[in-house]
């Protein structure tokens, strides 16, 4: 067993800090107690001299008398001093009192209250307090002893540290117990977790009713469909890219030995076969450079240029590009816009954006091969909408179909040169401009994909 490793791990950690605070706590318990314990003694001994002196000043009873009862009533030592400067004492001969002869300190305070105009003071000699005041014209002095507090501190010190030993035992395995019980979840998801770079994805992460770990082992459980999605769509890019790449390279290649062998000596048939070679070139390139323009979009290694344009001049112009199509294979595109449409955005991207929906409406389209672009205004926005007539997108379908080579139709339309990246190019692009957008489409009836330009 590593003990590095158990030493850095969750459990240990949360062991020693759970720990510490017990320990810090109980110490501190410990030490705040018995300082409070001083404090309140303290307190309760000046309440009560106050009750005392409260008594001898409501009292109707002989001073004399009332200071014998309460001198022993109460624990404490008292002395009267008449107007002759004759003192009685009582219950002088407790333990550690110091109004008797012996005791300097008390003798030189009594004398100074005596010498003074003052109704009452406060004096802390040795370990008591001595409370002087004047009633009755008389002068009293009562000496309560804190004595017994200093032993019984002394014991409880004494006594107490084997308390706080068998709290801190305790606190050792009860830490461990609370830091086993919360690690222990975490260290059977963290051990589940490393499978998931072993590419399982039938994993189960455990739950225990704490809501942080169960919401972390949802967390997991979402991140594994996401990279089961992931492989799947790997999967599907390779197969994808791999068809894509092999047959216009088998075409070349054919075309190439064909013009070699064969059509050479027929300048016209020569002619035919280094056209599909261009073609066939030509979506070669197109899609390593859709790959490469996906990748830079994502890589945020490409600056965007803002600027104020006609949309609907713009969208023209893109149309223009499909009147060989129009005109050849019957296709009917339909602009529906106001005569200018003026929207701040970066102007190639954006084309981007609207002949890549219109690429794939092209692709997907009905028999009437039937497309319509409409820009309608808004509160605050402008709606670009592409429209196909399709067969439309399955409602489970439509969070996919802006992934990379996804296709909710394997056999789908090729009329045009398409690489499958389209639509990932698209959210990209519509993303980095903060426009929302989306699909509306209904199976059988077609698909409707919009974009909103803010105003």
């Amino acid at each position: 067993m590593n003990i590095k490793k158990i030493y850095k791990g969750i459990e240990f950690k949360t062991l020693i800090f759970i720990l510490v605070i017990n320990v810090g706590i109980i110490l501190g318990v410990w030490i705040i107690g018995i300082g409070a314990f001083n404090l309140l003694y303290k307190n309760y001994q000046i309440n009560k001299l106050n009750t005392i002196v409260e008594e001898f000043n409501n009292s109707n009873r002989d001073v004399y008398v009332l200071a014998e009862s309460l001198a022993y009533d109460k624990e404490v030592c008292i002395s009267v001093v008449n107007n002759d400067y004759v003192s009685y004492n009582y219950n002088t001969l407790q333990r550690g009192c110091v109004l008797n002869k012996n005791n300097k300190e008390a003798i030189q305070k009594i004398k100074s209250f005596l010498n003074s105009n003052s109704i009452s003071e406060y004096y802390h000699i040795d370990k008591g307090i001595l409370y002087a005041f004047k009633s009755n014209n008389k002068n009293i002095f009562i000496y309560s002893s804190l004595e017994n507090l200093s032993s019984f501190t002394s014991v409880f010190k004494s006594q107490i540290i084997y308390f706080i030993i068998l709290l801190i035992i305790f606190s050792v395995f009860s830490s461990w117990f609370v830091a086993n019980k919360i690690t222990k979840p975490i260290r059977a998801i963290t051990k589940k977790a490393k499978n998931l770079g072993n590419n399982q994805y039938d994993i189960k992460f455990p739950q225990n009713g704490v809501i942080e770990i169960d919401e972390l082992s949802k967390t997991l459980e979402d991140v594994q469909e996401e990279l089961k999605k992931n492989e799947e769509l790997k999967r599907d890019l390779l197969a994808n890219v791999s068809h894509d790449l092999k047959t216009p390279l088998t075409m070349i290649k054919a075309y190439a030995e064909m013009i070699k062998d064969i059509s050479y000596k027929d300048s016209k048939k020569m002619n035919e076969h280094l056209d599909i070679i261009m073609e066939e070139s030509d979506r070669l390139t197109l899609l390593v450079n859709d790959i490469l323009e996906l990748s830079k979009i994502q890589n945020e290694t490409y600056m965007y240029n803002y600027e104020e344009y006609d949309l609907v001049k713009e969208i023209k112009k893109i149309l223009k590009r499909y009147s060989l199509m129009k005109e050849l294979e019957n296709y009917d595109f339909e602009l529906n816009a106001p005569k200018k449409v003026i929207v701040n955005a970066d102007k190639n991207k954006l084309n981007q954006v609207i002949y890549n929906l219109l690429n794939n409406a092209i692709n997907y389209t009905g028999a009437d091969k039937k497309v319509k672009i409409q820009v309608t205004k808004k509160e605050t926005c402008y709606l670009v909408e592409i429209i196909d007539t399709g067969k439309g997108i399955k409602k489970e379908e439509i969070p996919y179909i802006w992934d990379k080579y996804y296709k909710n139709d394997k056999n789908h339309q090729r009329n045009i040169v398409s690489t499958g990246l389209g639509l990932s190019i698209v959210k990209e692009i519509l993303n980095k401009h903060n426009f929302e957008y989306g699909v509306i489409s209904k199976v059988g009836k077609g698909s409707d994909f919009y974009f909103k330009i803010n105003i």
